[in-house]
């Protein structure tokens, strides 16, 4: 797909996608699934993930996660909501996956990561909080333990 024709089109896909993320980003509370998304945008669900993928480097469903996830750590920060009601608020239906999920990417479990920001006695700015605090996919976490 080189030339004007080919960049067209590759613009035109960029385009594509970037409404689907920009959906999840939306509607990160609702339930979504992959086939939904790409009606949205008329493409089948494989070329979806694939094309999704390759562009912004993780899967329509790994995105939606970790914005579901990322939406329940400032809820958890806030501190006026239980883990219960956070898991249904950011559009988890069960709270055993909620939980998994939220381990999987944070490292901690949400009472635990509750626990430690309450316990957490720092005066660092919030936005600096935020990055730190981020969700972590398990591939890019650094290994724990001795080297």
């Amino acid at each position: 797909m080189s030339g004007p024709r080919g960049d067209a089109i590759a613009v035109a896909q960029l385009f594509l996608l970037r409404r689907v993320r920009d959906r999840i980003d939306r509607e990160f509370d609702q339930p979504l699934n992959v086939e939904e998304l790409a009606a949205g945008v008329h493409m089948s669900a494989g070329h979806l993930s694939r094309q999704f993928r390759v562009a912004f480097g993780e899967s329509p469903y790994s995105y939606l996660m970790t914005r579901r996830i990322e939406r329940a750590m400032a809820l958890i920060r806030r501190g006026d909501q239980s883990i219960t009601d956070i898991c249904f608020a950011v559009g988890f239906s069960s709270l055993g996956t909620f939980s998994t999920r939220f381990s999987e990417l944070v490292g901690l479990s949400p009472s635990r990561y509750r626990a430690a920001v309450v316990d957490g006695d720092h005066d660092l700015p919030t936005f600096i909080v935020k990055n730190v605090l981020r969700p972590v996919r398990n591939r890019e976490v650094p290994p724990v333990g001795p080297h």
